[in-house]
This record gives structure tokens, C-alpha cells and sequence, in this order.
């Protein structure tokens, strides 16, 4: 069974490989190399592949560049420079654009067409639920986006932008309709070792997860809105948490990630990047900074130590003005899975790229249950049922597990950072940094926090080419010149999507 997941996942991977090095996409709703009528199995696994994707990749270097959790700083001339000083151009987001369009949601489309036909509410529920995700992603990294006209192929090759709002009542919408299939008596088909995301060749053995998913999802979807409409946000989540019956996620074992192996092309995202363009990416002084002042035992599984060989370990992340040069920490296990190797020092007291050499088996995480306590602790504070205290104390411990820290580790953190006093608004403060912390490598959600609620206190980059942090990303290129329908470039990336008004 296992050699079946791994050979369906590397056909899957080589077709998602195959279609990101594609350059001519013509519209977002047709590609000319996917096939249009695959069987249910092939286009679960498929989009999935393709989610799991694009949690590592060019999102994910926007989104932790932005958020000063990496640093391109010290990299310049290469591309990660100007990312990191906001020079994000709309032909950048072409191929993340292309992808999140053209591939998964029109495979998930077309899922939810066949199962429906087919009579098979479990995999019409699965992709309900991965369809709900990835137009929260799209919204929250451009705004207004196609939704209603969009995955038509070629019956509509111009399909108008609906607002964000209107998308985020849609997609809670569909999450309901979601639910409603997976708790259905029975189903003709249903996912099995093809979904290599809650993998069981029995779905009722992971039914369950799929469930916590979609109710963990729009918990998140509803604090989104805390900024807008904080009473609303607070109504929803307090009706959702009182509704009869509902389960959110409980244990790591539910985080909502995608796997990786330690194979060739079946490697991570972030790995297959670090090992190709070993001097891109660095870790962020104020992330690095924030964690040296806790003492956070999770540094040594996120970043690698410089020099490599210091005693006591030290951490050093990159700040504008820094010399260009190797002499940073790096990304490390969490994010790259286990090394073997010794480092090589050198004379700035950086390592040699390369020697470390990654698994690439680490998980692309997409939601994790260390989140969801902190969307808990949050609610709580806004008045919504549960503890913050508690929910603050249990995703402190999940994300520590989850990194690898041992227990007395975890009980010496705890005593020093695990618990909430002051203000309203300092906990708030205490409850995001936390979150900020956790949600390492997840894309987009640290942006977000701070673009919620101003936690973490981020600073432009001195270099800057805009005086603010960014919030939201322009529209791709591709759209503005091939979709007739689509809005008028933005003039910088301060346009703010619905929520963040």
C-alpha cells in the first residue's frame, strides 16, 4: 500500500511539475494540458498534490518575506531582494495564479461535478472543503477575485470578479454543503489512498478529520472578519462552538497538511528550493529577535545555528543594510525535514550551502491544530465561549510538540511565556506573537494576523519601494492583459481586501 500511495504521488507531483513549468496560460480557465474528464481518484490526488504545492512555494515566499519571518536581504541581486523590499510585480503571481486556477480548482471543479453525478457525497465533500481553502487563500491575497463565472473552461474564458465578501459568505456556504455530504449514510465512491491528504484506505477511518477540517476552517474564516465587523465575527464563532454535535480539531494528528517523502521529486517545496537557490532566503532578524528574547526552544529546529558550531547555540537573522553573504541562519528540520551532514565553516560564519543535506520529508502545513487553540484563545478574549488562558497554553504546547521540543523544555517555556496578563489588548499582543511563532511555514496566515490586528508590530524594510507593509498583492499580469473582465491594476500593493477595512 505504501509503494501504491508513493508511486500515485509521484505521477501526481510529475504532472504538477510538468504544468508549473508551463509559461502559456491563456486564460484561468482553460489548460490545454490537463485532462478534462480523469477519473475521480486521479483529480482528488491531483489537487492535492497541487495545494500541498503551493503551501511551499511562491505564496509562501511572499507571505513569510512580508510577514519578516524570512529575509531576502542579504541575497540581492537574486529575486528574494526585491520581494523583501515589496518590488512584487503582477507578473510575478502569473504561474501562482495559473496553478491555483487552471489546476486545482478546475480539478476540484470537475470533482465536485462527477461525484454529484456519480452519487458520491464523500468526495464531493472533500473537494468542497479544499475549494472553500483555496478561495479564502485567494481572496486574502488579492481581493475581489473570479468566483461565480470562474472554472467554466471554455464556455466562459472571461469570467467577471466577485467581491471578496461576497466569496467569503459562499465559501462558509459551501463548507456547510460540505458537511452535509460527508455526514451522508453512504457513498458509491469515496476517497481512498489516492487522497494524500488524511490518507486511509478506508474513509470512514478519516471521515472524521476531514469534518474537523471544515469546521477548524471557518472558525478561521469567521476571526478574519474581526477587524471589519467585530460583532459579527464574534456571533458566528460563538454560534459555531455552541452548535450541537460539532467537532474542531483536537491533536496534531488532525493538522490539515500535506506530506512529503524523502524520494526523489517527491521532496517538499521549500527543500526543492533551498537546494536549488541555496542563497535566497535567510531567516528575518525580527523573527530571529523575537524568539532569542524568549529563549524558544523551537529555534534550533526552524533555523540553523552560525556559526554552526556555537556554544551556546546562537541565532543570527538578517536585517536591511546587512552585508550581502552566507553569514545567517538558515531554514532548518522543521521546514526541510531531517539532516545528515556535517557543516562546513566559513570565514563570514555561515556554512557551506549544501552541507547539511535535507529529507525533504517535512509536511506542507496548511492549518494546524496549534492554530486553531490560538483562533480559540482569541475568540475567548473577544467573549466567545472557552478560555484564552487554556486555549493560549495548548497551542503553545501543540506547536512545541509539533517542532520537536522535548517535554522539559516545553514545561521551562511555559513557565516563562505561557501565560496571559494585562490588557485586552496585550494578551491579544501575547496571543498573535504566539501564533506568529507557530504558524511558521503555513502561508499567508501570519500576514494576515498582522494585517487583522497590527500584532506583530512589523516595520517597513528601510529599502522599501512602499512606505507601508503591504496588503493585499497586485493582480497577475496575465489577467490584466488577457481577461477583459478583470479590475484595473492596483496602484501599490496598500489596496486592503474587504476584512481589512
Amino acid at each position: 500500500m505504501k509503494l501504491k500511495y508513493i508511486t500515485i504521488l509521484g505521477i501526481a507531483t510529475g504532472m504538477l511539475i510538468g504544468a508549473a513549468s508551463c509559461k502559456k496560460y491563456l486564460n484561468i480557465n482553460t489548460d490545454p494540458d490537463s485532462i478534462s474528464d480523469a477519473p475521480l481518484a486521479q483529480l482528488l490526488t491531483s489537487a492535492q498534490v497541487n495545494l500541498g504545492f503551493e503551501g511551499g512555494s511562491d505564496l509562501f515566499r511572499y507571505s513569510t518575506l512580508i510577514a519578516q519571518q524570512m529575509s531576502g536581504q542579504a541575497s540581492q541581486p537574486n529575486q528574494t531582494y526585491e520581494y523583501d523590499r515589496y518590488n512584487i510585480t503582477g507578473s510575478d503571481e502569473n504561474n501562482l495564479w495559473g496553478n491555483m486556477n487552471s489546476t486545482t480548482l478546475s480539478d476540484l471543479e470537475l470533482i465536485i461535478k462527477k461525484a454529484t453525478a456519480a452519487g458520491s457525497p464523500y468526495y464531493s465533500g472533500v473537494a468542497k472543503i479544499l475549494k472553500a481553502y483555496e478561495y479564502q487563500k485567494m481572496v486574502d491575497t488579492w481581493g475581489d477575485v473570479p468566483y461565480t463565472e470562474a472554472q467554466q473552461l471554455d464556455k466562459n474564458t472571461a469570467p467577471k470578479y466577485d467581491k471578496g465578501e461576497d466569496i467569503y459568505k459562499s465559501i462558509t456556504t459551501l463548507l456547510t454543503d460540505a458537511l452535509t455530504d460527508l455526514n451522508a449514510t453512504s457513498s458509491n465512491l469515496s476517497p481512498g489512498a489516492n487522497s494524500v491528504i488524511y490518507t486511509n484506505a478506508t474513509f470512514s477511518a478519516v471521515k472524521a478529520n476531514w469534518i474537523k477540517l471544515a469546521n477548524t476552517l471557518k472558525l478561521r474564516i469567521y476571526l478574519h472578519y474581526s477587524k471589519k465587523d467585530p460583532a459579527f465575527a464574534l456571533a458566528q464563532m460563538t454560534a459555531l462552538i455552541n452548535s450541537a454535535g460539532v467537532s474542531f480539531m483536537a491533536a496534531n494528528t488532525d493538522n490539515f497538511q500535506m506530506p512529503f517523502f524523502n524520494v526523489s521529486k517527491q521532496q517538499n517545496p521549500i527543500q526543492q528550493f533551498e537546494a536549488s537557490r541555496a542563497n535566497y532566503l535567510f531567516a528575518n532578524n525580527f523573527m530571529v529577535s523575537l524568539m532569542n528574547g524568549k529563549s524558544d526552544p523551537r529555534l534550533p529546529f526552524y533555523f540553523t545555528p552560525t556559526p554552526f558550531n556555537s556554544s551556546p547555540a546562537r541565532y543570527k537573522g538578517v536585517k536591511p543594510g546587512d552585508p550581502v553573504g552566507n553569514g545567517y541562519s538558515r531554514i532548518h528540520t522543521y521546514l526541510r525535514g531531517a539532516a545528515t551532514g556535517t557543516p562546513v565553516q566559513q570565514p563570514d560564519s555561515g556554512i557551506l550551502a549544501g552541507s547539511y543535506v535535507y529529507s525533504g520529508a517535512a509536511p506542507i502545513r496548511l492549518l494546524t491544530y496549534a492554530e486553531y487553540c490560538f483562533i480559540r484563545a482569541e475568540a475567548a478574549l473577544m467573549g466567545a465561549p472557552g478560555s484564552a488562558q487554556t486555549f493560549y497554553t495548548n497551542g503553545i504546547t501543540a506547536s512545541l510538540q509539533d517542532a520537536g521540543v522535548s517535554a522539559a523544555n516545553i514545561t521551562t517555556y511555559l513557565a516563562a511565556n505561557g501565560t496571559l496578563t494585562g490588557t485586552n489588548a496585550q494578551m491579544l499582543q501575547q496571543i498573535i506573537e504566539e501564533k506568529y511563532v507557530a504558524n511558521f511555514g503555513v502561508a499567508m496566515e501570519p500576514w494576515t494576523d498582522f494585517r487583522r490586528t497590527g500584532y506583530p508590530a512589523l516595520v517597513p524594510p528601510s529599502n522599501a519601494v512602499l512606505p507601508t507593509v503591504p496588503r493585499s498583492l497586485f493582480y497577475p499580469q496575465s489577467e490584466i492583459d488577457l481577461n477583459p473582465n478583470a479590475p484595473k491594476q492596483k496602484t501599490d500593493l496598500s489596496a486592503k481586501v474587504f476584512w481589512d477595512n
